[in-house]
């Protein structure tokens, strides 16, 4: 698939936007989630788009919903409040919408790989978990990431609201001269990671001990994707954030 380096839009026919690559998180004014790494921007109104909501198709299936044929909108249809059946977040923006079933997924969302690799282990993207989420605890509804072994499992919500809620709160809004001084303020998820694992001491020691060395990467791999840009460049960058 051909990507071009500039476009117009729709959503800002005023000025074209360039495909650029940022190792700095920004929040898309399309579908109004945070992303990393490739994004198209125009730095004159600072208006940026995932480049998953630029070449957004029109039209698209999911295997979790065989049923659906999920539609693109730029504004959630109807009046009512909406969320993402992916991640269980407020849909603000761009959005496939199933008329059918009334289903809405973000784009990026809709885009997440049904197999994550993070160098050692494979993660697969489930519709619900039947096992406890390794950081909320919860089971059920929400689409999460789940080693083949089924020991370790991460709500693809939990992810977001520990690290993509915090960039927006504390990252994204404030001056981009101060985005380096904030690093260290982002949340680690490898201490998370380290409370688990002393909460776990005991019988399961070992298996809990060999779930968190591999979270570490899981984690990392899991977050670039949902931020848009699934790849061990970004996973690598990410990890850096994250270790501080």
């Amino acid at each position: 698939m051909k990507i071009d380096k500039e476009i117009s839009h729709p959503i800002h026919p005023q000025h074209s936007l360039k495909l650029e690559y940022t190792e700095i998180p920004f929040n898309c004014d399309g579908c109004k989630e945070a992303g990393i790494g490739f994004k198209y921007s125009c730095k004159r109104c600072e208006f940026d788009l995932h480049k998953a909501c630029v070449v957004a198709a029109p039209t698209i299936t999911h295997p979790f919903y065989p049923r659906c044929e999920f539609q693109f909108h730029y504004q959630p249809p109807g009046r009512e409040r909406r969320y993402c059946d992916a991640c269980r977040k407020d849909v603000l923006g761009f959005v496939y919408n199933c008329k059918r079933c009334d289903f809405d997924l973000h784009p990026c969302c809709a885009n997440l790989p049904q197999v994550l690799n993070d160098g050692e282990h494979n993660l697969y993207l489930c519709l619900k978990l039947s096992s406890s989420c390794h950081r909320c605890g919860g089971k059920g509804a929400g689409w999460s990431y789940r080693s083949q072994c089924k020991s370790y499992n991460l709500h693809v919500s939990c992810v977001k609201e520990l690290l993509v809620e915090s960039w927006q709160a504390m990252y994204l809004n404030v001056d981009k001269n101060k985005v380096r001084e904030m690093q260290t303020s982002i949340p680690s998820l490898k201490g998370t990671l380290k409370n688990h694992h002393h909460s776990h001491r005991g019988g399961k020691g070992g298996k809990v001990r060999k779930c968190c060395e591999m979270a570490g990467g899981a984690v990392r791999i899991i977050v670039s994707a949902i931020l848009g840009d699934p790849t061990a460049l970004i996973a690598a960058v990410v990890g850096g954030f994250m270790s501080k």
